[in-house]
């Protein structure tokens, strides 16, 4: 899979520009607060960088990068709904790649976590900002016995999935209504990276899921290959989106805490390489004279092992989770 595959690199930097003439009028920065680190509590943290005007932060404790200070859980959702950048990265940026993005992305998720569910019957199944509902519809294709809930709080998206007769709670999932023990499994792709507060959305998914039940997470691996040689120039590094970017070990801490128990944490990542070499030789980014050296002259069997060296050490920036409640 290459990046172009999934995303045109030209308008998500369109996108980029409306987030950023976006934060000028949704977010006042003396308004933010002071948190702890976002997976193991630790109040001791050193200052990174800046970008857009938001501060990142590593902690001392367990290397977690996050902003802090940080706007509230309300105007970050007021965002989430209002922003013309939203719109943007709907209509302009998701809706052109859904098809590939279905294929390449969300299909091999739930042939995946259908996998690991095994030979489990009648689930009650919950993707958590399912968006256009492209990962529960790939999962019905799989098995259609069990009962499929999409929980998205934009309701337009919620509108598209209910379209695909996907049940929806149009809610976010620490405001949901919903009683405990509801779920067999609770899913949340690339959403961890932007919650104002981690742990309240942990114990919430605990305290929803059923005994035995399992949770599947993707998110950014701070310490994955591509954000760390590129630092504040990734553009996975994106206020007021990304505000976490917990690692491997991190994300364990913040599960166990929860009392989630751990059955993997993986980075089967396929990106990391064709990020560097794009930024490299299509936006003149100097990473060093290796990887100049390296994108140039390199043959593509080579950097194909880099990129399976990568994943299996966990060295990706996307980073995969299972974990289940005892």
């Amino acid at each position: 899979m290459k990046e172009k595959e999934i995303r045109d690199t030209k308008v998500l930097d369109r996108y980029l520009e409306l987030v950023n003439e976006d934060v000028k009028h949704f977010f006042d920065f003396n308004s933010f607060i002071n948190i702890s680190c976002p997976a193991c509590s630790s109040g001791k943290s050193r200052r990174e960088f800046d970008k857009n005007g938001f501060r990142y932060v590593s902690c001392e404790d367990c290397g977690t990068l996050f902003v802090n200070p940080r706007p509230r859980f309300e105007v970050l959702k007021k965002f989430y709904s209002d922003s013309p950048s939203t719109v943007f990265w709907v209509e302009q940026f998701f809706k052109p790649v859904a098809k590939a993005r279905q294929e390449k992305i969300f299909k091999p998720r739930a042939e995946y976590v259908s996998g690991i569910m095994g030979k489990n019957k009648n689930l009650t199944v919950g993707d958590i900002g399912a968006g256009f509902g492209l990962f529960l519809e790939e999962w019905k294709k799989i098995d259609g016995g069990n009962d499929y809930i999409a929980i998205e709080p934009s309701p337009k998206m919620a509108e598209t999935c209910r379209g695909k007769d996907i049940e929806v709670r149009c809610a976010c999932l620490e405001e949901l209504d919903e009683k405990k023990d509801r779920f067999d499994v609770l899913t949340a792709f690339e959403l961890m990276e932007h919650l104002f507060n981690p742990e309240d959305f942990i114990r919430r998914a605990w305290a929803l899921l059923k005994p035995k039940g399992c949770l599947v997470i993707t998110t950014l691996n701070g310490r994955g290959f591509d954000i760390l040689n590129l630092w504040e120039k990734s553009r996975s590094i994106t206020p007021p989106h990304h505000l976490n970017f917990f690692n491997t070990n991190s994300i364990r801490m913040l599960l166990e805490r929860s009392d989630f128990t751990i059955d993997e944490v993986s980075t089967p990542g396929k990106l990391d390489w064709d990020i560097m070499e794009n930024v490299i030789c299509n936006e003149g980014v100097d990473a060093g004279k290796f990887w100049d050296y390296f994108a140039q002259f390199a043959d593509a069997p080579v950097k194909a092992e880099l990129q399976d060296w990568i994943a299996r050490n966990r060295l990706s920036s996307h980073m995969r989770v299972i974990a289940r409640k005892p």
